[in-house]
């Protein structure tokens, strides 16, 4: 199969946001009085929601739902001054983006990152390329693994799923690639680990960028 298309995860494959939002929620649950976690412990925090990462980091007999609303607003808050201090793209990133313009491939963007700030960090630090298509977590759509907002995109390009590479770093990514239809690649460098990525069906794994040029040209031979 030819791709047309490389579908991105956003935080841990294109981005290293890491510390920012671990920064950002410690400050949080500092300042309600509970125990912060080490910045290693927001890699499987993170990657399936604002509501689910606060659900993560706070103490098992403060996970109600009022608790959990009130901490998505606070970590918002937090996260909206600090979101660009420490956060860049992966080494080879910037090369992997530019041998894929050169391929004449679409690229898209879906995270499940909130849409605003699913924006301003592509805008901010990815704005020297083209994305046909940037979504984040938004009302009225399923987060990932729920494949509807990676449904859409195919469906907004007119280009059947198959025809696409989703590159993420994450289970929740490579489960969202199958229920779509398209071609699940795991990101190594990014948050998790390669077993994971494997065991959640990764059809092939990326070490470093570089690899998935390589992956892409095979195909496009």
């Amino acid at each position: 199969m030819t791709f047309e298309v490389i579908l991105f995860d956003l935080d841990g494959t294109l981005l290293n946001t890491l510390k920012d939002i671990a920064d950002s929620v410690n400050v949080v649950l500092s300042r309600a009085g509970y125990a912060q976690h080490d910045i290693d412990a927001y890699r499987y925090f993170v990657g399936d929601g604002s509501s689910e990462l606060a659900r993560r980091v706070l103490p098992e007999s403060h996970r109600d739902m009022r608790t959990i609303t009130e901490t998505v607003a606070a970590i918002d808050a937090e996260y909206a001054k600090r979101w660009a201090d420490n956060t860049v793209p992966y080494q080879g990133i910037p090369e992997m983006l530019d041998e894929i313009t050169g391929l004449g491939l679409k690229k898209c963007i879906l995270s499940n990152k909130a849409q605003a700030f699913t924006e301003l960090t592509v805008t901010n630090f990815l704005s020297r390329w083209q994305f046909d298509v940037v979504m984040g977590a938004q009302p009225g759509i399923p987060l990932k693994p729920d494949p509807t907002a990676a449904k859409q995109i195919a469906k907004r390009l007119n280009i059947i799923p198959a025809e696409f590479l989703y590159l993420g770093d994450t289970a929740t990514d490579m489960k969202t690639a199958a229920a779509a239809g398209m071609c699940p690649v795991g990101a190594v460098w990014g948050f998790r680990t390669a077993a994971e990525l494997l065991k959640a069906g990764a059809k092939q794994l990326a070490e470093k960028p570089e690899d998935v040029v390589a992956i892409l040209r095979k195909n496009l031979v």
